[in-house]
């Protein structure tokens, strides 16, 4: 009885793990897609120029071996941050900046229009 429920915890438990790391990993590439896009314009000029100096001693592959090299690059970076952050024991829920990940709002700003200052008191005039 006691193994089959050490079998069951340890189940979830790397259920666990495995959500958590699919999760960073998508947190991670969703922030390096959009934030990182200036990141990403050097990346690409350096590819650039590294195919143009490339290209002199592999002449026919020497596009492919930068565009696999850089694609790699950033695989492995955001496959090894989402490791290093799942096996550090840090969930997705933890962090207060991934809020629109999980659906949930941050209420504490309500949104002000122009035009209220001149609407707003407009029911309590029809009211008097």
């Amino acid at each position: 009885m006691q193994l089959v429920h050490k079998n069951s915890w340890q189940k979830n438990s790397s259920l666990a793990i495995i959500k958590s790391f699919l999760l960073w990993s998508f947190t991670l590439t969703v922030c390096l897609l959009v934030v990182g896009f200036p990141v990403g314009v050097l990346v690409v000029t350096f590819g650039i120029l590294s195919t143009l100096i490339l290209q002199f001693v592999f002449p026919a592959s020497a596009v492919l071996l930068v565009t696999a090299s850089l694609l790699a690059i950033n695989v492995l970076v955001v496959v090894i941050a989402a490791a290093a952050l799942t096996l550090k024991g840090i969930h997705p829920q933890e962090v207060s900046w991934l809020r629109w990940l999980h659906g949930k709002a941050d209420l504490a700003n309500t949104p002000v229009y122009a035009s209220c200052p001149l609407t707003c008191d407009l029911n309590s005039l029809v009211t008097h």
